[in-house]
């Protein structure tokens, strides 16, 4: 995004709410999403998204070199690892209801979903990283129209 005019590439509108308050129920919120990765609220410092990840999948492995990133579990099981670097995912840990997880801009991370029922989780980026109303399905969309990301992912 480019934070003077705050506009995305690809002639996108805007960040989006900007300085509009926004109120949910979170827990309701999170266990009624049924998409891999949506949206809900978008400025120029920070984003909040929800994500669904199904049973027996992950989120991939990734990095994001301009955003620190929280993951807060809401239902569900997962063990996530992290690292410096993509070869030096040195940092695991189970984690389930309940969980925060800070990851700094730099580091490696991947969430692996390890329970027997899809991981509800919420996530915030600052700033943000998506655009406006940015939703996919899928992981695979997710990978394949990955925005504002300046490096090619491995395949694990």
């Amino acid at each position: 995004m480019d934070f003077s005019t705050g506009r995305f590439p690809n002639n996108q509108s805007s960040t989006g709410q900007g300085p509009v308050p926004y109120i949910t129920d979170l827990r309701t919120e999170v266990i009624d999403n049924t998409l891999f990765y949506s949206t809900r609220w978008t400025s120029r410092n920070m984003q909040f998204a929800l994500m669904s990840v199904p049973v027996d999948t992950e989120t991939g492995l990734d990095v994001h070199y301009a955003s620190d990133q929280f993951f807060y579990i809401e239902k569900g099981e997962a063990l996530i690892i992290m690292g410096p670097c993509y070869d030096c995912l040195d940092i695991q840990s189970h984690v389930y209801e309940g969980y925060g997880i800070i990851i700094p801009a730099g580091i490696w991370h991947n969430v692996i979903n390890i329970s027997n029922s899809d991981l509800k989780m919420c996530t915030i980026f600052a700033p943000a990283f998506s655009s406006y109303n940015t939703v996919y399905r899928t992981k695979e969309e997710w990978f394949e129209h990955y925005e504002l990301h300046d490096i090619s992912f491995p395949q694990l």
